[in-house]
């Protein structure tokens, strides 16, 4: 992943607009060009965490960094319109959303599958939201450069405007949720996962039209987030006629 090291060079790529990923400033850093990039990163609403020097220098080990760095995009990002145009020329529209999935391991599994099912556009947050780095894009075995993937600032105006362009939203979640093999996919479809330990955010399940779970015949309550997400994707393609198992 590129990165723009350096308290000035992250500044006033803020101030250019330029795309940025994240912001990681190293704990104790403190000045005037520490809080302009604070203030900036806050109202273009840039993703800003403050990390301790551990996890700094996985990012950069530039002794000119100043304790900043900035995360550059690792791939082609499109628009909510764009994706859903896309999604219309597709005999059974498939979008997948994603809700706060925070493992790169999980996210670049579960973009490889998404890839692979050949789903229309993947929508994600910009905010609680694992970036996509190197980890991602190599455990997706490069699927995430063939996907139309989106960030939006906020989930649930995107899957209400998902709503408006004709799709049904399917979550997924282990309580008050109806058997996965008792529901017809043949509609257009946003599917909703959540994160790894909480699962889909209250909000964003009020907003599922269906709440589907996949039963489990072991001891242990849950499939793994990309386990999961990967059923489910076939699941669907399968019930229309396509990609049978």
């Amino acid at each position: 992943m590129n990165v723009i090291i350096g308290r000035k060079p992250v500044l006033e790529a803020l101030k250019q607009n330029t795309e940025i990923e994240k912001i990681y400033i190293l704990f104790g850093q403190h000045g005037e060009i520490i809080n302009q990039i604070r203030i900036l990163a806050k109202k273009k609403k840039v993703n800003l965490t403050q990390v301790a020097h551990d996890k700094f220098v996985k990012h950069t080990q530039n002794p000119g960094a100043q304790g900043v760095v900035a995360l550059l995009p690792s791939v082609k990002y499109y628009s909510f319109s764009q994706i859903v145009d896309s999604s219309k020329t597709s005999k059974h529209p498939l979008i997948l959303v994603l809700d706060s999935i925070q493992d790169t391991h999980n996210l670049g599994a579960i973009l490889r599958t998404a890839e692979c099912v050949g789903v229309d556009g993947v929508i994600l947050p910009k905010h609680n939201s694992a970036p996509i780095n190197d980890t991602v894009v190599k455990t997706s075995a490069g699927g995430v450069n063939y996907l139309k993937i989106c960030n939006v600032p906020n989930l649930v105006s995107a899957i209400q405007g998902l709503k408006e362009q004709g799709f049904w939203i399917i979550g997924t979640s282990l309580k008050e949720a109806k058997d996965f093999n008792h529901l017809d996919y043949n509609m257009p479809i946003a599917l909703v996962v959540g994160n790894e330990e909480r699962g889909i955010r209250k909000l964003i399940l009020e907003q599922c039209d269906f709440v589907v779970k996949i039963p489990v015949y072991g001891n242990l309550q849950s499939l793994n987030v990309s386990v999961a997400t990967g059923i489910m994707l076939y699941k669907i393609k399968e019930a229309n006629g396509l990609n049978k198992l």
